[in-house]
């Protein structure tokens, strides 16, 4: 993919995930040249284990296909430095 992307590995019903849902929304929403993906994580799925997804929830920040950082259940700040290096 080109251009800045942001995974979100999760799970709807996962309580780390809704968390988080906030402070995505509201930094999603003064970088709107980012693509946001959320990604229904769960045992067995190749994606999630192909980024080493371990915890809930992952994100992974890639600029043009490349991964340039990845916070796992990141704290607001971690949010966003994550959007300040794409």
């Amino acid at each position: 993919m080109s251009g800045p992307v942001v995974l979100e590995f999760g799970a709807s019903w996962c309580p780390h995930c809704q968390a988080i849902q906030s402070d995505m929304a509201a930094t999603l929403a003064t970088h709107p040249n980012v693509q946001h993906i959320q990604v229904e994580d769960g045992k067995g799925k190749p994606l999630g284990r192909s980024f080493r997804v371990k915890l809930w929830p992952t994100l992974v920040f890639m600029r043009d296909g490349q991964v340039v950082s990845q916070f796992v259940r990141p704290s607001s700040e971690e949010i966003a430095k994550g959007f300040a290096e794409l």
